[in-house]
């Protein structure tokens, strides 16, 4: 019996995780809520790695996969703007960058056809980074013992890489719709 089903089984999991974490977040239960979101964020890249390691790579993980982790970060940084512990600004910025990043490739999709997502070494930072401070905002509610100035440059280091990782995405997908459009063209003469 093949274990490949694992990677995938562990996003759903990661899914299943996003509402308690965010209903504990607002109830004001930081411990239990840096308990879920530490779960959630360590099968972020449990389930990559076994995917990876053991090939057990699928189309249903390339998807489940994003949609778990923007699930998970989306709804932790609205829940942490509408409680007050994440600037708005900021809160927009991350939701902002996924918002382009869907609709690009829905638009693509569209247009241009199947669009294989890989992410990029920014993204897969900025994805980490995300993490790291939900975590550190957590954990600064939860005990008081982080440091503000290590929240503060996670959150700026989040933000420079949410833009970078953003206008990454719209360069090298739009590069890539010019060089199927050119070569649709030539096709077709």
């Amino acid at each position: 019996m093949s274990l490949a089903w694992i990677p995938n089984a562990i996003s759903v999991v990661r899914i299943l995780l996003v509402a308690p974490s965010a209903l504990a977040l607002l109830a004001g239960r930081y411990e239990l809520t840096l308990l879920i979101f530490g779960v959630a964020a360590i099968s972020d890249g449990l389930d990559g790695w076994l995917a990876k390691h053991f090939h057990w790579t699928s189309r249903l993980g390339k998807i489940l996969d994003p949609i778990a982790d923007k699930l998970l970060l989306v709804t932790s940084f609205l829940t942490l703007v509408w409680i007050g512990r994440v600037p708005l600004w900021l809160g927009v910025a991350v939701v902002a960058r996924d918002v382009l990043i869907v609709g690009g490739a829905i638009t693509y999709r569209l247009l241009i056809g199947y669009v294989e997502g890989h992410p990029t070494t920014i993204s897969k930072l900025n994805t980490l980074l995300q993490l790291s401070f939900v975590l550190a905002v957590i954990a600064a509610e939860a005990w008081r013992a982080v440091p503000q100035p290590l929240v503060t440059a996670l959150g700026a280091a989040v933000f420079v890489t949410t833009f970078v990782s953003g206008l990454d995405y719209v360069v090298t997908y739009a590069r890539q719709a010019l060089r199927e459009s050119r070569a649709a063209e030539r096709t077709a003469a």
